[in-house]
């Protein structure tokens, strides 16, 4: 039995829904980015978000922890409903951890101060313990001797493991990956990859926004395709390399397989 096999028979067992969607809809000006996004993801599932550029990845994930605020429908976490309140967006945020395409890393700290200090801050947890934490994290990215190096001594694979560490550090329920391997040069992005397998297998509910479609194939149980602000078509990762349905799916997909 594949890895991938496993991966699906155990999110089929699940039937919690970590994440509700209904309607949701966010505009920039007289430009609608999100047309009724309507999906649910279950704890410990893996969702794999694709599509052209412009067509909503980004902003579905940036609303999911409230970086962009939705202009219409529902959007729940674990639970917790989005809006004003500033105490539910707290607590939202405090469940889903997120990784961008840039590392965002404080270049004046080092990688071990990167990962405690969120930890330390907000958790208000002991620095012993913060940074014990980091050094757990880091052996978990594979990078335990880089803690007393700077971010500019790092290469690119390196700090965006660092980035997926600090986000691990606030023990997250759910982990956001926005193209984390696409400012990556190519012999980069298996080290990283690598990392978010392992997540994954771990049992870790994710949404990743990539075209590593090899990757994806591995890892994911479900694929949404995102086109104009739309969910174009969605099912399990052979349902698209085998059965793709919908034109603008198929037409994407011979672009980039």
């Amino acid at each position: 039995m594949t890895s991938t096999e496993t991966r699906t028979e155990a999110a089929d067992a699940l039937t919690g829904e970590i994440i509700v969607c209904q309607d949701v809809e966010k505009w920039y000006g007289d430009f609608q980015a999100l047309r009724g996004i309507t999906t649910t993801v279950r704890e410990g599932e893996v969702v794999v978000v694709f599509g052209p550029s412009g067509s909503g990845k980004s902003t579905f994930l940036r609303c999911l922890n409230r970086l962009e605020e939705h202009d219409a429908g529902r959007i729940v976490i674990d639970g917790i409903e989005l809006n004003d309140d500033l105490r539910n967006l707290e607590k939202v945020r405090s469940e889903v951890g997120m990784v961008f395409q840039q590392f965002n890393l404080f270049p004046h700290l080092t990688v071990l101060r990167n990962i405690a200090l969120a930890p330390q801050k907000v958790r208000r947890m002991p620095r012993r313990d913060a940074e014990a934490l980091g050094r757990e994290l880091l052996e978990r990215v594979g990078i335990p001797e880089q803690a007393d190096k700077f971010p500019g001594q790092l290469s690119g694979g390196q700090q965006q493991r660092v980035a997926i560490a600090r986000a691990l550090a606030m023990r997250p329920k759910i982990m956001l990956f926005d193209e984390p391997t696409s400012a990556l040069d190519p012999e980069m992005i298996k080290e990283v990859l690598d990392v978010m397998h392992n997540l994954a297998e771990s049992g870790m509910t994710m949404i990743v926004v990539t075209h590593e479609m090899g990757f994806a194939r591995e890892v994911a149980d479900r694929f949404l395709f995102f086109d104009e602000g739309l969910i174009v078509e969605e099912g399990t990762p052979e349902h698209f390399f085998t059965d793709a349905r919908e034109g603008r799916t198929k037409l994407f997909l011979s672009q980039i397989l």
